[in-house]
Order: structure tokens, then sequence, then C-alpha cells
């Protein structure tokens, strides 16, 4: 092989880590900044120190929830939880999605169309998503993108580590 081809080939290789990296543990980014019009369900709020949500939370929801980082695709058992019931946030057990908006999406993380009330969850720009933050503990939940299905046309693409989930006994 040619050096430059070997070149190349590095500098590639290396190009995908940095990406693979910051997708999956997070990039540096600025102390979040819960925006002035974020409103909460009867305006309950959780905040805690960074100490306190340290020990708290595990470290793979810490990694998550805190530092807006993703779980690897098809690492949550709730991408298998089809039961009756509600999706709560891991951090502060704000409710956010009802079980009858979950579909499969085949991505790898659980999905839903409409979360349980509108100001369950808050929405930010993220890069060139949009981030989905718990209105109450402003915890990092995922992303939303317009390709899911009717009636909203929305797929709420969540980390199954940032939630629970309470079923219904029947």
């Amino acid at each position: 092989m040619k050096q430059s081809t070997i070149f190349l080939l590095i500098a590639g290789l290396l190009a995908g880590g940095l990406w693979l990296y910051a997708t999956f543990f997070g990039t540096p980014r600025q102390p979040h900044q819960r925006p002035t019009e974020a409103t909460s369900p009867n305006n309950r709020r959780v905040e805690k120190t960074d100490a306190e949500w340290k020990e708290q939370l595990t470290s793979a929801a810490y990694r998550v929830m805190r530092a807006s980082g993703t779980e690897w695709p098809n690492s949550s058992p709730l991408n298998q939880e089809h039961g009756t019931g509600t999706f709560i946030c891991a951090g502060c057990h704000n409710p956010l999605f009802p079980s009858e908006t979950k579909f499969e999406s085949g991505t790898g993380w659980p999905s839903f169309y409409a979360p349980i009330v509108k100001n369950a969850v808050y929405e930010e720009r993220d890069g060139m998503r949009t981030e989905i933050r718990c209105s109450v503990c402003d915890a990092h939940l995922g992303h939303v993108f317009s390709d899911g299905p009717a009636p909203t046309g929305l797929r709420y693409c969540m980390n199954g580590v940032a939630m629970q989930f309470n079923g219904v006994n029947k």
C-alpha cells in the first residue's frame, strides 16, 4: 500500500472514532440554561446539585440525563416494553409518555409520537437537531424528529436509561 493510502485510512479511522465518541458519550457543552418560557405540569420543579444527581443516578443515566449523552442503540429494556402504563423521568418521576403513543421505529431507542401532556417536556435546538428535556428537572431525554407516524408525524426518540416504566395492573 502507498503511504498516502495508509495516511488516509488512519485519518478516516480517527475521524470516525471521534464522531462515535461525540455521538455516544456526549461532547463538552456549556452548562444548560432552562429557557424562561419552559413550564411544567403544576409548575413542579426539581433542582439538585451535580453531586446529588451523581448520587441518585447510575453512571449511564447521569451521562445521558445531565451531560446530554446518548445510550447505545438497542441497549434499553424499554425497547421491549409493550405494557399499558406511563413512561416517567428517571430523575424526578415526571410523567412523560403514555404507552399508547409508543411505536416501533426501528431505530434502537424507545420512540413515541406524543408526550402525555404538552408541557411534560420542552424542546431546545441542539446543533441541527431538536433536543427534548424533562420540564420538571431539565434532564436530557433524547431528540424529536419529523418522521413519525400519524397523528402527529413526530418521533420522540428517547434514551431508555432516562426513563422508567410504571405499568398498570389489570
